[in-house]
């Protein structure tokens, strides 16, 4: 019966956000902030804890909405007096963050800064948890290593878990496919700044090699703007961010993860982002466990699924992510 009761009750829960808009919110401050989006399975009521999730490389927060969603009912169901709320980041230069003034420069540190900035402004409990992809896994990191070291004040909590989603914490080899990154940032750069239409867009990177997925998803990073079209993000800062996320290394976060916090990696099985050497790091890094002066790393393996974890599989996602949530 209580096993009906709260299936119902999820259902009704998800129902609820399909048909109810979410809100778009942005700074209350004189402070410029980051734009984002909250997501509640109960608006009308006070939220007992926070999750923020932050998008790869020119994504925006709108990307992770769907999984905000079905995380978020996940988590009613399994804890009913919970009240979970997730916040979805658009980072610096990106989607609605890419028309306000974040003062430079771009890196991992002030991407990270912009969160902490956030909250503070904002007036919000710190979160509990902050989930990052790809490039904002990297941040989701630099977020942990800055708290951990009191750069964001003594008020500052470290959150319990930080989730980095398919995204290598060492140095990005140059070898491997995160070149393919790189070669999209040139091609976007010779593009001219008004483009006459997505079909035109897809059509162009498609003659240039590109496949249609890749292509498509390039053209949903364009906003109107009169008779053409124009990027929602902002190339030049972006490259700066791409450049920092290239080169930042955190590895001695996960060699002693901050006590009371887990690390969690989670590694697409069909992703080309890794290595033998990164993978045996991490292996090691998750076999010490927690210690008295320590937190631990867990490393787990998203079947069926390449980088784009939340759109290959995101069921399989929701069960790795929801459990381990809800355990807090």
């Amino acid at each position: 019966m209580v096993a009906a009761l709260r299936n119902g009750r999820a259902s009704q829960i998800l129902s609820r956000f399909l048909y109810s808009p979410i809100r778009h919110l942005g700074s209350t401050s004189s402070l410029e902030t980051v734009a984002y989006e909250e997501v509640k399975a109960y608006p009308d009521k006070p939220y007992t804890s926070t999750g923020v999730i932050i998008h790869g490389f020119l994504g925006s927060g709108r990307n992770w909405r769907s999984f905000s969603r079905n995380l978020i009912a996940a988590l009613s169901n399994s804890s009913p007096s919970s009240n979970w709320r997730m916040v979805l980041l658009d980072m610096r230069n990106h989607g609605q963050s890419a028309d306000r003034k974040l003062n430079p420069p771009h890196t991992m540190d002030t991407a990270a800064k912009d969160l902490a900035d956030l909250v503070k402004v904002e007036g919000w409990p710190w979160p509990e948890v902050v989930i990052g992809h790809s490039m904002g896994g990297k941040v989701a990191m630099q977020f942990a290593e800055s708290c951990s070291r009191g750069e964001y004040g003594d008020t500052a909590s470290l959150p319990k878990q930080v989730w980095v989603l398919d995204a290598v914490p060492g140095e990005l080899d140059p070898a491997n496919s995160n070149e393919e990154a790189r070669d999209v940032l040139r091609t976007l750069q010779s593009l001219p700044a008004q483009i006459p239409s997505r079909k035109w867009l897809v059509s162009h990177l498609m003659g240039l090699g590109y496949s249609k997925s890749l292509s498509e998803w390039i053209g949903t990073n364009l906003k109107k703007a009169g008779d053409h079209e124009t990027w929602a993000f902002d190339l030049e800062g972006a490259q700066e961010l791409f450049d920092s996320y290239w080169e930042k290394c955190y590895w001695n976060l996960l060699e002693k993860p901050p006590k009371g916090m887990e690390i969690v990696i989670v590694r697409a099985e069909k992703s080309d982002r890794w290595n033998q050497d990164a993978i045996q790091i991490i292996q090691k890094c998750a076999s010490r466990g927690e210690t008295d002066s320590h937190g631990k790393v867990s490393l787990c393996v998203l079947p069926n699924a390449g980088h784009w974890v939340h759109v290959d599989n995101p069921k399989g996602l929701l069960e790795i992510v929801a459990p381990k949530i809800a355990s807090l």
